[in-house]
C-alpha cells in the first residue's frame, strides 16, 4: 500500500493536537480561538519536542480557505436590512472606534520605528475588536440579556463590515508605491458599486432559484448549493480585484435574506469549524518564542493600547451614539481585545509581503493577553464607573448623561429628507444596474454580433442590435430612476402644502431624467458617429416612449415587487411561525427597560405551573409579553397559562430584574439522578410456582405494580404474540407472564 501523502498526516496531527488542547481549554473556561493557536504553536517548527507540520504550503492553502468560509457563515449571520435599521447611533460609534484605534496604532508603531506599511495595517488590526471572543464572553458571564450587550454587537457587525471594506483598502494600498486621495475614492467607489451590484441582482436570482428549487433539496443539496455559491462568488470577486474573503461574505449576506438562511447556517456550521480550526492552527503556527522575547516591549506597549484606548475611546464613542455614561463605559471596556478579523488583516499583509515578519506572532501574542483579560474588563466597568461618578462633580454626571441620552434617535425626518433620500438611493440603485447591464451587453454580447456578422457594412447591425437590447433590458431601470417616489405620500404633502415647492419637485424630476438620458447618450455614443445634437435628441425621445410605456412600466413594478418580495422572504417567513420579535421592542419609555428572550430548559421546575403560581412579576419584577410555543405566538399571556419545556419567553425588565430572572430560571431545575444507571428498565419472564403469593389472586390484587413498582406487559399463551392481561386475571400455577421494571424492584419480585 502507498505512503500516505505529507496533508494527510500534517492534517491527522493538527485535528489531534487540537482536538487535545481545546478540550483543555474548554474546561478551563477560555475561547476555542486561542486553544487553536496554541495548537498550531505547538505543531509548528519553532516547537522541537514534539512532531511538527511538514508541508505548510498545504497548511496555509486550506488555511485560506478557513478564511473564506468563516467569511460566509459571519455574512449567513448579516443582515443589511439590520444596518439601515440601526439609524446612526451605531455607524457614529463604530467610525469613531475604528479611526481613534486605527490611529493610535499608527501612532504606536511609529514610536517603535516600524515601516510605513507595517504602522498602517497595525492600526486596521488593532481597531477591529474580536466578535467572536466578546460573544463568548458575553454568554460565559451571563450578560447576553442586559441591554448594553445588544448596543455592543451592533457595532461589532458594522465593525466586521469595516473590516471587509478595509482588506480591499488595504490590498489597494499595499499594491501602489504611493497611493493618492484619487486612488482611494477610486477604490471606494468600487467598492461601492460592486456591493450594490451584487446584493440587488443576487437578491432578485438567487431567492427565485431557491425556491424553484426547493422540493428537489435535502439538507445535503442545500449545503452543497451553499457551499458552491460562495466559492463562485469568491472566484467572481477576484476576476473583478477584490479578495475571495470578500466574495464570500457578500454571497454569505445574500443567502442571510432567504427562508433557507437557518438551515443553511447550521449545515455549513461544521464545515466552518472545521476549516477554521485549520485557519487559527495556521496562525498559530507563526508564533516564534525568539520573536516573542525580543518584542516583549512592544507586546506589552499595544496591549496597554488597546485596553486604554477601547475603554476611553470606546466609551467616548458610544456616549457620542447616544448613551449614558454608565452604559458606554460597559460598551467600550467589553470592546478591548483584538481577534480573529486581526488575524486575517495580519494573513493579508503577510500574503501581500508588505508587513515585517515579527508583526503577525506580535498581534498573536496581543490578542491571547487581550482575550485573557476581556472577562476582567467586562467586569471592571461598573466599578471604574462608580469611583468616577465619585470624583467627578454632579453636575458633570448630569450634564454628560443629558447631553447623550437627549441624543436624537427617533427624531422625525422632514418630508424633503425622506423624499430626497429615497430619491437619492433609488438613482443610485438603478443607475448602478444599468451601467453593469451596459458593460455586460459591450463585453459579451456585442463581439457576439460582430463575430456573427462579420463585415464592415454588417458591422452597423451588430451595433443596432446590440444597442436595441442594451436599451430595452436597462429600460425598466431608466423608467423607475425617473418616475418613482413621484406619486409617492411625502410628494404629494409637498406639492399640496405650498405652490414653492412646485418648482423644487419638478427640478428633482429634471435631474433624475437628465441622469437617464445620459445612459442612453453613452450607448448611442459608444455604438455610432450622430452628431451630439442627434444623439441628444434620440435620448430624449427613447425616454419619453420609456416612461409612457406601459409595457416598460408593468415590467418595472413586476421586478421591483419580486426584489420586496425576496428581501422580505425571511420577515415573512419569521412572522408565520412566530418568531419575530414585537414591534414595540426598543419604543420603551425607561432607557434601562427592554425585552429578552429566555427558553425553559427542558428539566425546569417551572414546567407545568401557570404565570400565576409562579408570580413572577412580585418575585422579579418582570412582565411576560410573549409565550413562543412550536410555531405558535400567544402575546399578553394572563395568569392560567401554563410554561412548558422549550417555550421560549419574551420578558420586560432592567437588566437587574432580567439578570435575577436568568439566574432563577437556569438554577431551578431538576437535580441530576445518582443513580441514573440503575434506573434502567429490563425486561424479564416471571413463571407462577406453586408456592407463588400471586396464585388465585388477579393482577390487580397482586400489587405486582403497587408494592414492587413493576408493571405486567403480557402473558405467554402458546402463540406468537404475547396475550394481554386484563386487571380481572386470576393468576394460575405454570402462567408465564412477562413483566418490566427497575432491576431492584424485579430482583424482589421474582424472589415471591
Amino acid at each position: 500500500m502507498g505512503e500516505l501523502p505529507a496533508l494527510i498526516k500534517d492534517l491527522a496531527l493538527i485535528l489531534v493536537v487540537a482536538g487535545i488542547v481545546t478540550l483543555v481549554f474548554k474546561r478551563l473556561k477560555q475561547p476555542l480561538v486561542l486553544g487553536y493557536v496554541v495548537a498550531g504553536f505547538l505543531v509548528s517548527p519553532h516547537m522541537p519536542y514534539i512532531a511538527s507540520v511538514v508541508d505548510t504550503h498545504d497548511i496555509h492553502t486550506w488555511a485560506d480557505i478557513g478564511v473564506m468560509f468563516l467569511l460566509f457563515s459571519l455574512g449567513l449571520d448579516f443582515s443589511f436590512k439590520k444596518i439601515l435599521k440601526m439609524g446612526a447611533s451605531p455607524i457614529i460609534t463604530t467610525v469613531t472606534i475604528v479611526f481613534c484605534m486605527m490611529m493610535l496604532g499608527i501612532v504606536v508603531g511609529h514610536l517603535f520605528g516600524w515601516s510605513k506599511m507595517d504602522c498602517i495595517f497595525l492600526g486596521g488590526m488593532l481597531a477591529m475588536s474580536s466578535t467572536t471572543i466578546i460573544y463568548k464572553a458575553f454568554d460565559d458571564l451571563g450578560l447576553r440579556q442586559q441591554q448594553f450587550t445588544s448596543l455592543v454587537m451592533s457595532v461589532l457587525i458594522l465593525e466586521d463590515i469595516l473590516a471587509i471594506v478595509m482588506m480591499v483598502m488595504l490590498s489597494a494600498i499595499a499594491s501602489g508605491n504611493s497611493p493618492n486621495g484619487g486612488q482611494m475614492l477610486g477604490s471606494v467607489a468600487k467598492i461601492a458599486f460592486f456591493l450594490v451590484l451584487w446584493f440587488v441582482v443576487g437578491i432578485f436570482a438567487i431567492p427565485m432559484f431557491l425556491r424553484r428549487v426547493r422540493k428537489l433539496m435535502n439538507s445535503e443539496v442545500l449545503l452543497i448549493v451553499a457551499l458552491g455559491l460562495c466559492c463562485a462568488m469568491a472566484v467572481l470577486s477576484t476576476e473583478v480585484g477584490f479578495s475571495s474573503a470578500f466574495g464570500a461574505f457578500v454571497m454569505g449576506s445574500i443567502l442571510a435574506e432567504t427562508i433557507e438562511a437557518e438551515k443553511i447556517i447550521r449545515l455549513v456550521e461544521p464545515v466552518k469549524n472545521l476549516f477554521g480550526a485549520i485557519f487559527f492552527v495556521s496562525v498559530g503556527m507563526l508564533v516564534d518564542p525568539n520573536i516573542l522575547v525580543e518584542y516583549a516591549l512592544p507586546i506589552f506597549c499595544l496591549v496597554m493600547t488597546i485596553l486604554l484606548g477601547q475603554a476611553l475611546f470606546g466609551s467616548f464613542a458610544y456616549m457620542l451614539g447616544g448613551e449614558s455614561l454608565r452604559s458606554a463605559m460597559k460598551c467600550g471596556f467589553s470592546m478591548a481585545q483584538i481577534g480573529e478579523f486581526s488575524f486575517i488583516i495580519a494573513s493579508l499583509g503577510m500574503s501581500l509581503g508588505v508587513i515585517g515578519d515579527f508583526l503577525y506572532p506580535v498581534v498573536v501574542a496581543v490578542s491571547v493577553i487581550t482575550t485573557f483579560l476581556t472577562p476582567y474588563m467586562i467586569r471592571a466597568a461598573t466599578p471604574c464607573y462608580n469611583v468616577l461618578e465619585r470624583r467627578l462633580p454632579n453636575r458633570w454626571v448630569r450634564s454628560l448623561n443629558h447631553l447623550t441620552m437627549s441624543h436624537p434617535n427617533t427624531t422625525e425626518k422632514s418630508l424633503w429628507h425622506k423624499l430626497l433620500l429615497a430619491m437619492g438611493r433609488n438613482t443610485l440603485i438603478y443607475g448602478i444596474l444599468s451601467a453593469a447591464t451596459i458593460t455586460l451587453m459591450f463585453t459579451i454580447a456585442l463581439p457576439f454580433f460582430r463575430k456573427l456578422l462579420p463585415g464592415w457594412d454588417l458591422h452597423w447591425y451588430a451595433n443596432a442590435i446590440t444597442g436595441v437590447l442594451t436599451v430595452l433590458f436597462i429600460a425598466p431601470f431608466l423608467r423607475a430612476m425617473v418616475m418613482k417616489k413621484n406619486h409617492s405620500e411625502e410628494w404629494k404633502r409637498l406639492w399640496a402644502e405650498s405652490n414653492i415647492n412646485h418648482i423644487p419637485l419638478l427640478f428633482t424630476v429634471l435631474v433624475r431624467a437628465v441622469i437617464a438620458i445620459a445612459f442612453i447618450f453613452y450607448i448611442c455614443n459608444y455604438l455610432t458617429r450622430f452628431s451630439h445634437a442627434l444623439m441628444y435628441t434620440i435620448g430624449i425621445v427613447v425616454l419619453t416612449a420609456i416612461v409612457f410605456s406601459r409595457w416598460v412600466k408593468h415590467r418595472s413594478i413586476r421586478l421591483e415587487r419580486l426584489f420586496i418580495l425576496n428581501l422580505r422572504s425571511r420577515d415573512i417567513e419569521a412572522q408565520v411561525h412566530g418568531h419575530r420579535k414585537p414591534l414595540y421592542e426598543g419604543k420603551l419609555l425607561d432607557r434601562d427597560v427592554h425585552i429578552a428572550d429566555f427558553e425553559v430548559p427542558a428539566d425546569s421546575l417551572w414546567m407545568g405551573k401557570t404565570l400565576r403560581e409562579l408570580n413572577l412579576g412580585h418575585q422579579f419584577g418582570v412582565h411576560v409579553s410573549s409565550i413562543l410555543r412550536a410555531n405558535r405566538r400567544l402575546n399578553i399571556p394572563d395568569g392560567s397559562d401554563v410554561i412548558f419545556p422549550g417555550d421560549r419567553l419574551q420578558v420586560i425588565g432592567s437588566d437587574q430584574q432580567l439578570t435575577a430572572f436568568r439566574h432563577a430560571l437556569q438554577n431551578e431545575v431538576y437535580e441530576d439522578d445518582p443513580e441514573l444507571e440503575k434506573r434502567e428498565m429490563q425486561l424479564r419472564s416471571m413463571i407462577i410456582s406453586a408456592s407463588s403469593p400471586f396464585i388465585g389472586k388477579t393482577l390487580q390484587e397482586s400489587g405486582i405494580r403497587d408494592r414492587y413498582n413493576c408493571m405486567v406487559v403480557g402473558i405467554e399463551e402458546g402463540e406468537e404474540n404475547l396475550s394481554v392481561v386484563r386487571p380481572s386475571y386470576v393468576f394460575e400455577k405454570g402462567d408465564i407472564i412477562w413483566v418490566v421494571g427497575e432491576e431492584e424492584s424485579l430482583r424482589q419480585l421474582l424472589q415471591q
